[in-house]
């Protein structure tokens, strides 16, 4: 997951002819795997508290050496971009720890995650944010039509590729998560992932520069989006979602970097 959000990160600056700010990659990816990480794991540990099994013990020394890497990085960054960074980081922090009332939430639990539907459109807009807009600004580049358009891609192209995982998890999910597969069913949940996907591919024909090289990749990029919807379903294989569909945007940076 870390790779494919670098990977986004780098080919939003490629598309918008940006140099490569590595400082601010590296950042995306510890951020990622420590965001990833206390997201997943902080109720476990929780749970086990002075217990804890080795397993979890490695995950938490892993997960402090990427918080110090992510310090390194961040200290480079310029502080507007700190500043946005630190509000993505607030909606982390929230998404995980039980702070807010809990008449909103499912299984008595207290955090963004437990409330009914929010899931995937908080991931949407994080990871919209973190790849399109916070890059551009770290580099001063002025948030004009075409980023607003591309940040909408991106935000389809996540709610996309959740359906996959969204379809596979419905064997373990709680029902009152109410993912889109959730609620309107697998079959419809498909239909409508078809619908984004064409759209997220036109929306590229609304930017006032259009570059041929990157509707090319768009094209691609959206076949493969496409037939990771089509093929998803509940007994899909392990890494049918854990490895292919998030190696989509390794593929991207692959084509744009081949094309730049």
């Amino acid at each position: 997951m870390a790779i494919a959000t670098s990977s986004l990160v780098w080919v939003t600056l490629m598309n918008f002819n940006i140099g490569v700010d590595l400082n601010f990659i590296y950042f995306i990816f510890f951020a990622t795997i420590t965001g990833y990480n206390f997201v997943k794991y902080f109720g476990l540990a929780k749970f086990y508290h002075r217990r804890l099994t080795n397993w979890l013990k490695l995950i938490q020394l892993f997960s402090l050496l990427c918080f110090i890497a992510l310090i390194y990085y961040g200290l480079k960054l310029d502080y507007n971009t700190l500043l946005y960074l630190a509000g993505l980081g607030v909606i982390t922090f929230l998404y995980a720890i039980p702070l807010l009332p809990k008449k909103y939430f499912i299984d008595g639990r207290k955090n963004l995650r437990a409330i009914g539907g929010l899931k995937i459109y908080i991931i949407a807009f994080v990871w919209s944010v973190s790849t399109v807009i916070i890059p551009l600004i770290n580099e001063d580049y002025q948030i004009d039509f075409d980023v607003i358009i591309t940040t909408v891609q991106r935000y389809i192209y996540v709610l996309v590729v959740m359906i996959p995982f969204d379809v596979y998890d419905m064997n373990y999910d709680h029902l009152k998560l109410s993912t889109i597969p959730q609620r309107i069913g697998i079959k419809n949940a498909k239909l409508i992932g078809v619908f984004l996907v064409i759209g997220f591919f036109l929306l590229e024909y609304l930017k006032d520069e259009l570059w041929q090289k990157n509707i090319n990749i768009l094209l691609i990029i959206s076949v493969l989006v496409l037939l990771a919807v089509l093929f998803s379903k509940k007994s899909q294989g392990k890494y049918f979602s854990l490895f292919w569909v998030e190696a989509i945007p390794i593929v991207w940076v692959i084509l744009a970097i081949a094309n730049y």
